[in-house]
């Protein structure tokens, strides 16, 4: 998921990959031991040939099927797609953590959890010939490609997209078409579409998606501002969109003319957090608004420490992930200091034996190229105790355009409450 960009591209969030791969190295182990390995442990799987195998059936089991995703067609694609050939020649180690990963091209493949909520979302059928914008490395395509009849991929990214058509072409993915280009305009001559997959987030629907999709067909779609989207769940019904908000994410936008027509543009020289204080819930869901890839959130509503509502990440299996995060622009030459603070309760909070998963809120920065600059944490105790504050104060990075704010367990176990996280930054001195 998958988060700071610029251009069209495949997903969400920039690679966090430390604090995913600490998280998930108890899940993993087993898997990615015999994916260093390689041909030396091939007799250990059933299927004999592929040293992958085994961390991505982990991967579908920990962190698609048992974060909600049902769907027994999805869930057999994610386990054939083989994502590590998707990714860069050195990141296939990673390949099978629920993160996203640089592709080139400043651009970032989508963590599989993303994928497999959007494809379920629009309940693929086999007959079905569906419209993808945003094709980056493939890796949607391919896995939509084993549950249509028909994929039809657009990338703006010219590079991104001829490498793409001969990787998908390669691996046998013979049923998916790639063109390069502008995904607002569509696809005009293999209009309808009977599903519509955007991976771009303008902040309206295009007309000529809408246009192209057929009557009764589904689209899904992250609207929003630059750093504020919601999955749209869209059905044609007489020839109109009816809506449905699903979870917040975090895509890159969509650029040519949908970038052209965007009326809110982000502020780097004011980043701030969206519903820092957790207050909000507009559709009711459970989940807390503005933030994304929550995993093991609940909102409180007792013994808060600000306001009406809280919210408590609870993890009981070791190394299992509990997070929420959001991201915002940040202009590092003009910026100087950043100040963090929240509010915190915890209940029977115990890190690994190891003592290296422990809850922590964490301030990631990435650059134009969105490389990471730096990381600074926010260690937060462990224990049972009432309400207590952690705060830090920090330098911003000169060459920093982008930060996330990262809360979680880390893989520790208990309950820990959390209220009123708020950032102050403050100017450099000339």
């Amino acid at each position: 998921m998958h988060m700071p960009h610029v251009h069209h591209r495949e997903c969400t969030l920039p690679s966090i990959s430390t604090r995913l791969q600490k998280t998930a190295w108890p899940r993993l182990l087993f898997g990615l031991v015999t994916l260093w390995l390689g041909l030396d442990m091939q007799p250990v799987f059933a299927q004999g040939r592929d040293p992958y195998l085994a961390p991505r059936h982990q991967m579908v089991t920990e962190f698609i099927e048992r974060e909600g995703v049902k769907n027994p067609r999805v869930l057999s694609s994610m386990r054939q797609v083989p994502r590590h050939e998707f990714v860069l020649p050195t990141q296939k180690q990673q390949a099978y953590f629920d993160q996203a990963m640089p592709i080139g091209h400043k651009q970032t493949i989508s963590p599989p959890y993303i994928v497999a909520y959007e494809t379920e979302a629009i309940d693929p059928q086999p007959t079905d010939k569906v419209l993808e914008i945003g094709t980056g490395s493939g890796y949607q395509a391919a896995v939509l490609s084993n549950l249509v009849q028909e994929v039809y991929t657009i990338e703006i990214v010219e590079p991104l997209g001829k490498t793409a058509a001969e990787r998908l072409k390669r691996l046998g993915y013979n049923n998916v078409k790639v063109k390069v280009g502008d995904g607002y305009q569509g696809w005009a001559e293999h209009a309808p579409f009977d599903k519509i997959l955007v991976t771009c987030s303008p902040e309206d629907v295009p007309k000529p998606l809408v246009d192209q999709l057929k009557e009764g067909g589904k689209m899904i779609i992250p609207l929003g501002e630059r750093y504020q989207q919601v999955f749209h769940l869209m059905e044609k019904k007489d020839g109109q969109m009816i809506s449905q908000k699903l979870i917040p994410v975090l895509f890159v936008p969509m650029t040519g003319a949908a970038e052209d027509e965007r009326k809110v543009k982000p502020d780097p020289m004011h980043p701030q957090l969206v519903n820092g204080d957790f207050e909000t819930d507009e559709n009711n869901d459970g989940m807390v608004d503005h933030w994304y890839y929550q995993r093991q959130v609940k909102l409180e509503t007792a013994d808060v420490h600000g306001g009406k509502v809280a919210v408590t990440l609870s993890n009981s299996e070791p190394g299992r992930m509990a997070q929420l995060v959001q991201g915002m622009p940040v202009d590092g030459i003009r910026l100087g200091t950043m100040d963090v603070s929240l509010w915190a309760k915890a209940k029977g909070m115990r890190s690994s034996r190891e003592g290296n998963e422990r809850p922590e809120l964490s301030v990631i920065f990435f650059d134009d190229l969105r490389r990471t600059v730096a990381e600074v944490s926010v260690p937060i105790s462990t224990g049972t105790y009432e309400w207590q504050e952690f705060r830090k104060s920090f330098a911003i990075p000169t060459k920093a355009r982008e930060a996330i704010i990262f809360m979680s367990l880390q893989g520790a176990t208990g309950d820990l409450t959390i209220d009123d996280l708020q950032i102050r930054t403050q100017f450099r001195k000339p």
